[in-house]
């Protein structure tokens, strides 16, 4: 991992086109600008895995949900 300072209006290139630069410095908190092309995705880590563990509870489905599920298609296999 890469460590740096930076001061408030000072910039950090990724690559050859993404752009990082200091907007704001608080005592709770770095606010941070990031100019990117469209293509490249750009998430906050937390909300990444909290969409990836729910991805993971959402296919872990147990014989109850699938029960359920086979419920709401009249004439499905295992339905009678």
């Amino acid at each position: 991992m890469l460590v740096l300072s930076r001061r408030v209006g000072e910039r950090l290139v990724i690559g050859d086109d993404v752009v990082v630069t200091v907007i704001d410095v608080r005592s709770d908190g770095v606010r941070l600008g990031i100019d990117a092309p469209r293509e490249v995705r750009v998430h906050r880590a937390e909300i990444l895995e909290a969409v990836q563990q729910a991805n993971v509870a959402a296919a872990a489905a147990d014989d109850t949900a699938v029960e359920a599920l086979r419920a709401l298609r009249p004439g499905a296999p295992g339905t009678d």
